[in-house]
């Protein structure tokens, strides 16, 4: 009898370390199959972020590789003539792009201005509930989503281009801290409800860019670099430790540099950032426009590549785009070799105000051949180019 129960104990361990075993190999294979010699694991803002995040950073890793994803504001929102609206019928979102080269953007903008307040439509009237459905729809066919936030200033109620000073009030200890605690509580709640099959999606969080410039209250001389770093943690700290989200990529993004910027100035450091961008436009000025891509986007590769972080063109556009050959000739050949993982071109949203053709529009045909060219990649190229679930 004692060597009976011997047996089936000895037995019982026995299939239970073949069980353990079996399941340690499984982890390890499949935390492996994401990481290669090309691609090695990268230290991110957050230690718990989600599997898909993880496939995300090597996706743009694998972009980056080949070329670089075609991005625009607001691409399935609105455009010319044209506003989002829910259609059971309609089974292909409307998008500008679209109409012109038969493909969607690659990556997809959005902005999130607005929900700090409690609004249920962002500053340009999208509401948070159509956004919520586009992102999920951009993830599901393969793209990836971006976003910004133009967030109000959160000391005198007005908007992001209110330059009242607000940083050092909004901090930890400041007279407006729990207001601003409920503002980004707001923005936790958002991204976490950004769902595809019960789970938050990934997104690019691009918060509090185009700092080198005085436009917005938290750049430039509205602020010290000291105040906005401090508030860059902060908010980094309550969206991951205090709030729970965990499906985010975070970019620091300055706007174009000037002869004496340094473009670490803000920087918040290494632990706090997974990406690096910069904004730059073309004010009707190709001369210095193509200067600062030169210029700008060299120092954004060596800096990235110093840190081993990705990199990408965070914004960019000619308004009104009529300019002939403005992107097969001016854009095209100054970030060809570049680097970045994406471009990101603003919204299309009256005819006096766009950054991409429509159909009929003058640099129609001129979209059309960028996008032929080997390293422009739309959503069709990177849903092949994507890592392997």
């Amino acid at each position: 009898m004692q060597k009976y129960k011997l047996n089936k104990l000895i037995k019982i361990i026995s299939q239970k370390t073949i069980l353990g075993v079996f399941i340690l190999v499984t982890f390890l294979t499949s935390c492996k199959s994401i990481y290669t010699a090309n691609y090695k694991k990268p230290q991110l803002v957050d230690k718990k972020v989600s599997t898909p995040v993880k496939y995300l950073h090597k996706d743009l890793f694998l972009i980056s590789e080949k070329g670089f994803a075609i991005s625009q504001q607001d691409a399935t929102s609105y455009g010319i003539g044209w506003k989002f609206k829910e259609d059971p019928s309609q089974t292909l979102l409307k998008s500008d792009v679209h109409d012109v080269v038969n493909d969607y953007p690659a990556g997809f903008g959005f902005d999130i201005g607005g929900i700090e307040y409690g609004h249920d439509q962002n500053l340009d009237s999208v509401p948070f509930s159509d956004m919520r459905k586009l992102m999920v729809e951009a993830y599901k066919e393969g793209g990836f989503v971006t976003v910004s936030w133009h967030l109000g200033n959160p000391v005198t109620g007005g908007n992001s281009w209110d330059t009242t000073p607000a940083i050092p009030q909004i901090l930890e200890g400041g007279e407006y801290h729990e207001t601003y605690k409920l503002w980004v509580k707001r923005v936790a709640d958002f991204f976490k409800s950004v769902n595809y099959n019960d789970k938050p999606i990934p997104i690019i969080f691009r918060p509090f860019h185009e700092m080198n410039g005085s436009w917005f209250w938290w750049g430039g001389n509205n602020t010290t670099a000291i105040d906005y770093i401090k508030l860059w943690r902060e908010t980094v700290e309550m969206l991951r430790d205090e709030y729970g989200v965990h499906n985010l990529l975070y970019v620091y993004s300055p706007n174009k540099l000037a002869p004496d910027d340094d473009y670490l100035k803000y920087y918040p450091a290494d632990a706090y950032v997974d990406i690096l961008g910069i904004d730059i436009y073309d004010f009707y000025n190709t001369e210095d426009y193509v200067e600062a891509l030169k210029h700008d986007l060299k120092i954004v590769k060596e800096i990235a590549e110093q840190k081993n972080k990705l990199y990408a063109f965070t914004e960019t556009g000619l308004e009104k785009v009529n300019t002939e050959g403005w992107f097969t000739e001016v854009l095209y050949p100054n970030i060809k070799y570049s680097g970045i993982a994406w471009v990101l071109f603003w919204r299309n949203y009256t005819v006096n105000h766009f950054y991409m053709p429509y159909k009929k529009q003058k640099l129609e045909n001129d979209l059309i051949k960028f996008s032929k060219f080997p390293e422009t990649l739309f959503l069709k190229d990177i849903q092949q180019i994507k890592t392997k679930k």
